[in-house]
């Protein structure tokens, strides 16, 4: 075997041109299958960072909720919850895992501008600031993030709100929260008036008389209208922070963001406080698993008497999966076509070899070497190839990468309100290297396979006449 791998690495220096063009195929052709594999295992990791920190590895939901509870949060809130998430921080297994288990509450709504008279419905969600703030600093890949990490709500009063953008719009904010491409706002000059009707304003436990734009820092105001477990409405009156564009229109044009603590007085006033799911963010994604299965348990016997399911970040964002099946697809494609073109040019390389080295094969079968062993010297050339190509296309992928995020490039990927850094994860992937790297050798081996039978396949005698 040594001396037939000898041979294959003396035919190979023979026709170095030959072989350079050969090599340089397969060059391109793993460099193009990592880079963009790379490519889309920084885009899997920034998604799966963008679910993590703002809706947990896992969530604690009523059973139902998923599927029916966006319409009435209160027949399928969580009651009990602080006794649940203190239960979670202390169980001795699970405990340890546990970076945040923050509680939330998202309903359905009416926001008004009744100033200007103008409203429509909205989602509203109650969020624990500090707690959002901590999540949102987890970073188990190392991403680049150029986006600030805190919440516009950290530090403001209870009563505060953010808004999006196309909601600002709708209700004729634009003015005091700064935003852009909106229609001209026609004020009043009498805003003696309360803003609110009567009995709007009775509901909402409040006969203040606003003014329509904001004056001297003072923040824009809005109703929010929403229903009660009982059917009956409840009101309040907010002061909007800022408006923010949310990334998706449909999102941008509904999005409420509230203190907890008040979203819970809107929808259950003076009842006891409930919320519609418990965020848990976990120390590392590879804990999902073991995490996941002990919170089942918990549910299964501590709170065997409520009616709660635990979901992961995949199942609560659909998105995910379907974007991941998307490039999955495509990095399958693309490694296909790539295998196909150096299957074909080693295929081409070996059959001109064999057309050349005719006479040379019936001389090695004249002087006693068997099919097997002509069969066995073109398959080692194929496979040298491969691994030379394995090698030196690794090598040169990993350099590629480091440059193109040397250049520190930028996009704005869908669903993203900010530039995020361009970039190529190659280092740590071990796997994908190493199956890359295989894939190639393999196919380079199997390319070799048909020039190899065809050659020891030749009669001897018309072997030495070939000229």
């Amino acid at each position: 075997m040594i001396g037939a791998v000898s041979l294959a690495w003396r035919n190979l220096l023979r026709n170095r041109r030959r072989s350079l063009m050969t090599l340089l195929a397969m060059l391109l052709g793993l460099m193009a299958v990592l880079l963009f594999g790379g490519y889309i295992r920084d885009i899997t990791y920034s998604l799966q960072t963008n679910f993590v920190v703002s809706s947990g590895h896992l969530q604690i939901q009523h059973r139902d909720y998923f599927r029916l509870g966006t319409g009435n949060p209160a027949a399928y809130a969580i009651e009990d919850y602080e006794r649940i998430i203190q239960s979670l921080q202390r169980d001795p297994t699970l405990g340890p895992m546990l970076v945040v288990t923050t509680p939330s509450l998202q309903f359905g709504a009416i926001a008004g501008n009744f100033a200007s008279s103008v409203s429509r419905t909205v989602y509203v969600t109650g969020i624990v600031v500090d707690d959002q703030n901590r999540m949102r600093r987890w970073n188990d890949y190392g991403q680049r993030d150029l986006s600030s990490r805190n919440l516009s709500l950290s530090g403001t009063p209870v009563n505060t709100a953010i808004i999006g953008t196309g909601l600002a719009r709708v209700l004729k904010l634009c003015g005091p929260l700064a935003v852009k491409d909106c229609e001209p706002e026609t004020v009043s000059a009498d805003t003696s008036g309360s803003a609110l009707p009567s009995d709007i304003a009775a509901l909402a436990g409040s006969v203040a008389k606003p003014a329509p734009v904001a004056t001297d820092g003072q923040r824009p105001r809005m109703e929010i209208l929403a229903a009660s477990p009982r059917g009956a409405p409840n009101v309040a009156d907010l002061r909007v922070l800022a408006a923010e564009f949310q990334g998706v229109k449909e999102l941008d044009d509904v999005y409420v963001a509230l203190h907890l603590a008040q979203a819970q007085k809107l929808v259950f006033g003076s009842a006891r406080p409930r919320v519609t799911a418990i965020a848990l963010q976990l120390q590392h994604t590879a804990q999902l698993p073991a995490a996941r299965e002990r919170v089942r348990e918990l549910l299964d016997t501590t709170f065997k008497g409520e009616p709660l399911t635990v979901l992961d970040y995949e199942e609560l964002n659909p998105f995910y999966g379907q974007t991941l099946a998307m490039f999955r697809a495509i990095f399958g494609f693309i490694a296909i076509l790539m295998g196909a073109i150096v299957l074909f040019t080693v295929s081409n390389t070996m059959s001109m070899a064999v057309v050349e080295r005719t006479a040379e094969i019936g001389t090695l079968r004249a002087i006693g070497l068997r099919r097997g062993g002509i069969r066995q010297i073109f398959v080692f050339e194929g496979l040298l190839l491969g691994c030379l190509g394995a090698v030196l296309g690794i090598t040169l992928s990993l350099a590629a990468a480091a440059l193109i995020n040397a250049l520190d490039l930028t996009w704005v990927p869908p669903g993203r309100i900010e530039q995020v850094p361009l970039a190529v994860r190659l280092i740590g992937e071990g796997t994908m290297l190493t199956v890359s790297a295989v894939g190639l050798i393999v196919v380079a081996a199997l390319s070799a396979l048909v020039p190899a039978a065809r050659a020891s396949r030749m009669n001897i005698v018309d072997a030495l006449r070939h000229a």
